[in-house]
């Protein structure tokens, strides 16, 4: 699944070449997404202006005069630039055609991506209303992950994962955070120092920075707005690696179920 990383790489990738560019036309060849694409996409962003483009979580929104686009990558997609006599492929179920003879192309094999049209504050929409901070964002911090977790039995994983807590720090990042951070993933959210917390948030952006400047995280579905796959995975600590050696202390690492969720950690480096 794209993570935060993935979808800020998407976002940086496609924005230069249509910002500020009037759309002529949308082409839907299948609008039956996690929600229907609206019908009536290309009458509403026929001939407006794309003012400007910002990420929030894994959405993407793309702000025109009278409201927002709200793109999802679901578990598979993915968004291009094309010349605009591109040929379609399979999957490929939106085509988004801009003045300058571009088109941003919606591709998704497993359709559980979204294309959404919001009017007003996208804020307010019922998709983001209730998320957390963003892992960037000065309201992420050690005393706020301190606070919400005090009481808390659930895994320190889990816990990490709600998006109401802080959003973007998805399975890929939090098995590779709490790694570098020295703590269990199984470890109970509420016995975790506030100095712990201190430095699970430096060691969460910090993850989160290298993915995105390195072109976000290779998965077996994404590929990069450019067609070329990240390079983030062979740098990766312990995800993907169960029962290899650690790579600071050769320990086998362990892989488990937490959530429903794989989750690898250092039995040795990790308590």
């Amino acid at each position: 699944m794209p993570e935060l990383p993935e979808v800020v790489v998407t976002l940086q990738g496609v924005l230069p070449y249509i910002l500020g560019k009037k759309i002529s036309h949308v082409t839907i060849r299948n609008g039956n997404l996690r929600w229907p694409v609206p019908k009536d996409l290309s009458v509403i962003l026929n001939n407006r202006k794309l003012e400007s483009g910002r990420q929030r979580s894994k959405y993407m929104l793309f702000r025109f005069p009278h409201g927002h686009m709200m793109i999802h990558l679901g578990m598979s997609g993915n968004l291009r630039v094309l010349p605009d006599d591109s040929l379609p492929e399979k999957h490929d179920h939106v085509d988004i055609f801009f003045d300058n003879k571009v088109l941003l192309r919606y591709s998704d094999p497993r359709r559980f991506g979204s294309i959404l049209w919001v009017e007003g504050n996208p804020e307010e929409h019922k998709l983001l209303r209730n998320l957390g901070p963003e892992p960037f964002s000065a309201e992420f911090d050690a005393s706020r992950l301190y606070s919400l977790s005090r009481g808390k039995v659930i895994s320190v994983k889990q816990f990490l994962m709600d998006n109401k807590n802080v959003v973007g720090v998805g399975n890929i990042y939090a098995n590779e955070a709490l790694f570098l951070s020295g703590i269990n993933p199984k470890k109970a959210a509420g016995r975790i120092s506030f100095p712990a917390y201190g430095a699970l948030v430096f060691n969460i952006i910090e993850v989160l920075s290298s993915a995105i400047e390195q072109g976000g995280t290779t998965l077996q579905d994404f590929s990069g707005n450019d067609g070329k796959s990240g390079y983030f995975k062979q740098e990766l600590y312990v995800y993907g690696r169960g029962g290899k050696p650690c790579l600071k202390c050769t320990s086998l690492l362990r892989e488990i179920r937490l959530g429903q969720r794989s989750s690898v950690y250092c039995s040795t480096c990790q308590k």
